[in-house]
């Protein structure tokens, strides 16, 4: 197909929104059928369109014989559907469009930069006021009397497992800790909204994820304690928790590494067809670490059925946003690899529900990667070796704990739907509370991995060099006892 309009009059053809809405009109989808003859005028020669052009035509591009309109009509409407703005040119100016690997790309002649950034903000999906009354006109997700009852209960069971556990560490019977305040909605509206079946590759503020999907108070307490019955057989700090039951990957420390990981483990559950996906959590400070972007341009490129879940809680440690990054956030960076996204309220669970939900759904029927930021807030230290009181103020940690807490604005749903009462709160906080206390005393009288765990379960065959290692180990305890536990059996 051709279509081109010739002509020397740089005037007429830099008119793009007529000239735009003329072509619109010459290529139209018609029902009308009329015979293309041809006609001459003006030593040019033309072929008739379905219709007579519009009545500004001839004012448009000229009567002179130097500008002249030339049209095809093709043999069928699907061909002439097909016609676009490629074959459209001048005789003193390039082709409009630029048939590019990646997709046709329009040319210009105006010089202009894309905007740093739109005027306006991504939005932010919410379902819930912060009374936790229903957002006119919102829609979500639907979700039973059983589950809004469990997404509670849990949220108050890891609310209450933070707070002992962080008391523990603070009387030095564990040697690190680290919380999920206010980050609860997050946790556990996401991992309710998920499949058994899919993959999860956390990075360490997500043990609610685990949590719901069964793993026991007793063995949150093996793992910080590092006894035998933590299946790492105590080599990870404590809250690298993971179970192979559970689908659940073990934390690690480096930042950001589980998210090209992530895409491989979605490409590979692709490959086998199944139908799961696999999901990955990160901070906003993972996003100002290469594989962030490695991993979401590899998900986009492979079409990876992976769902990326980024809290954006404000603060990587003691960095606030706004020294991270420039852009609006976390959102439009999805939007910058090709992956489709959306903003939500992390504080708000009905919200995060309904949008890991509806992303799951797309990103295991399409094949696709989804990117969900949750706008949170992390009331508590970035772990129990911070002090967050250093870099922010007193005031604003308050605000969002008690005006903007994700618990309470669930809580007072749940209540106005009939689901809860006090009793209700009452009775779970106390039967928690005494299930955390005797696992902890369970966990401390356990015995401690032995010694040659710490070379172990890595090699079929051990190597020299580690054999080497642990008779190093071994001599230097026995030549200076004081220095090492005495509890962990030889």
């Amino acid at each position: 197909m051709t279509t081109q309009i010739l002509g020397r009059s740089r005037t007429n053809l830099h008119l793009h929104k007529n000239l735009s809405f003329l072509l619109g009109y010459l290529v139209s989808k018609s029902t009308a059928t009329s015979s293309s003859s041809s006609f001459q005028s003006g030593g040019v020669p033309f072929v008739k369109c379905r219709h007579a052009p519009p009545p500004y035509a001839s004012s448009l591009l000229g009567n002179n014989s130097a500008t002249r309109l030339c049209f095809w009509r093709s043999e069928s409407t699907k061909a002439e559907a097909q016609l676009d703005l490629q074959h459209y040119v001048s005789e003193d100016e390039d082709e409009q469009v630029i048939d590019f690997p990646g997709g046709k790309v329009a040319f210009t002649p105006e010089m202009t930069f894309m905007a740093e950034s739109g005027q306006k903000r991504v939005p932010c999906y919410r379902v819930l006021d912060n009374n936790g009354e229903p957002v006119t006109f919102s829609n979500y997700v639907q979700v039973s009397k059983e589950m809004a009852v469990k997404m509670y209960s849990t949220m108050i069971t890891l609310q209450t497992m933070d707070n002992i556990f962080y008391e523990v560490q603070r009387q030095g019977r564990i040697s690190f800790y680290l919380t999920s305040a206010g980050e609860e909605a997050v946790n556990i509206a996401s991992a309710a909204a998920l499949s058994s079946d899919d993959i999860i590759l956390p990075q360490y503020r997500e043990p609610g994820v685990l949590m719901w999907r069964g793993f026991t108070p007793q063995q949150f307490a093996d793992q910080l304690f590092g006894n035998t019955n933590d299946f790492g057989k105590g080599r990870q700090m404590p809250i690298h928790y993971g179970s192979k039951k559970h689908n659940y990957l073990t934390v690690s420390s480096p930042i950001a590494t589980q998210l090209p990981q992530a895409v491989g483990a979605a490409y590979s559950l692709k490959m086998e067809g199944k139908s799961a996906c696999a999901v990955t959590y990160c901070g906003d400070g993972s996003t100002s670490e290469g594989d962030f972007h490695a991993a979401l341009n590899f998900a986009a490129v492979m079409e990876a059925p992976v769902v990326f879940i980024c809290r954006n809680n404000g603060w990587a440690i003691s960095t606030p946003v706004e020294q991270q990054f420039r852009s609006d956030g976390i959102v439009v960076k999805g939007q910058a690899y090709g992956i489709r996204s959306i903003r939500v309220d992390g504080n708000d669970a009905l919200a995060v529900y309904s949008a890991v939900h509806t992303a799951r759904e797309m990103a295991i029927r399409e094949k696709r990667p989804v990117l969900i930021e949750a706008l949170t807030y992390r009331v508590g230290h970035h772990s129990t070796s911070d002090d967050s009181t250093k870099y922010r103020p007193v005031d604003e940690i308050e605000y969002w704990k008690m005006a903007r807490n994700p618990v309470n604005r669930f809580k007072r749903w749940v209540e106005r739907n009939g689901w809860w009462s006090e009793k209700d709160e009452l009775e779970l906080r106390s039967r928690v509370r005494e299930q955390l206390l005797q696992a902890i005393k369970a966990a401390e009288k356990e015995q401690k991995p032995p010694l040659e765990d710490m070379f172990n379960d890595v090699y079929d065959q051990l190597p020299s060099n580690l054999k080497e290692q642990e008779r190093e180990l071994r001599e230097t305890m026995k030549k200076h006892p004081s220095d090492y536990p005495s509890d962990v059996p030889l």
